[in-house]
């Protein structure tokens, strides 16, 4: 996997449903794709190729569509073609200037 890295997070709007149920169904989406993904408090971020990124995106936000009225989306997106494992090199990186101090 490659390209680009994808940190989104979907929203449920006006349901009455749970929130952290409905993002846990955007999750379950992310994690069946097989892509390389990482979830914290605010965003998923999920590592690939334009097309097969974008298209789990639009598989989670369908996700929760189909049980929510209104479903908001925020996306930050890093472009980097040929670059692969960015997911986890970039907190590497960080982890490692933190423990030369």
């Amino acid at each position: 996997m490659s390209g680009m890295l994808v940190a989104f997070s979907v929203t449920p709007l006006g349901g009455s449903e749970s929130v952290g149920d409905l993002v846990a169904e955007a999750v379950r989406v992310v994690r069946a794709s097989g892509l390389p993904n990482r979830t914290d408090a605010m965003f998923t971020t999920i590592e690939g190729e334009w097309d097969e990124v974008m298209a789990v995106v639009k598989q989670a936000v369908d996700a929760v569509a189909a049980r929510a009225p209104r479903v908001s989306v925020t996306l930050k997106a890093d472009v980097r073609p040929g670059v692969t494992g960015a997911l986890d090199a970039k907190v590497a990186h960080v982890e490692r200037r933190l423990a030369e101090r």
